[in-house]
């Protein structure tokens, strides 16, 4: 799945093959196979092409670790407890991936903090004391 993923477009065997003997000597069935169980497993789909198959990925590497993490999260008997022990275990980058990657699930409302977001005309007025008023009142005192 790494050279599938690696290459993002269809692939042939031999494509795979020829990537693998880089590294190790691996036979042809070997990767006929592995490609083979992994489109029964409906990780890849595959086309035919004259004689042989071209191979391609049925999501991302991403779509695939996420639902790794969605699949272990939900077998916990305390998935908050769980999500904390997680978290504990990023590092600084990854915590930041993590910040970025909620911003943009949530929208662009949550780029800028909600005390700099402008107020409605009706909302402003109501958020200012009116003469007279005593600004330390209990609505003057809610945010603090």
């Amino acid at each position: 799945m790494t050279r599938v993923w690696k290459w993002n477009r269809p692939v042939t065997v031999r494509e795979v093959l020829e990537d693998l003997q880089q590294e190790r000597s691996i036979a042809y069935t070997t990767v006929m196979t592995v490609l083979d169980n992994l489109h029964q497993k409906g990780w890849v789909r595959r086309e035919a092409e004259g004689r042989a198959y071209r191979y391609e990925a049925v999501s991302t590497r991403a779509a695939y670790a996420a639902a790794l993490m969605n699949d272990a999260w939900s077998q916990s008997d305390n998935p908050a407890a769980a999500l904390v022990a997680f978290f504990g275990m990023m590092s600084d980058e990854q915590r930041q991936a993590l910040r970025d990657a909620v911003r943009i699930v949530q929208g662009p409302e949550t780029l800028e903090p909600p005390e700099a977001r402008q107020q409605e005309p009706a909302q402003q007025e109501a958020a200012e004391p009116r003469q007279g008023e005593n600004p330390g009142s209990a609505e003057g005192t809610a945010g603090r």
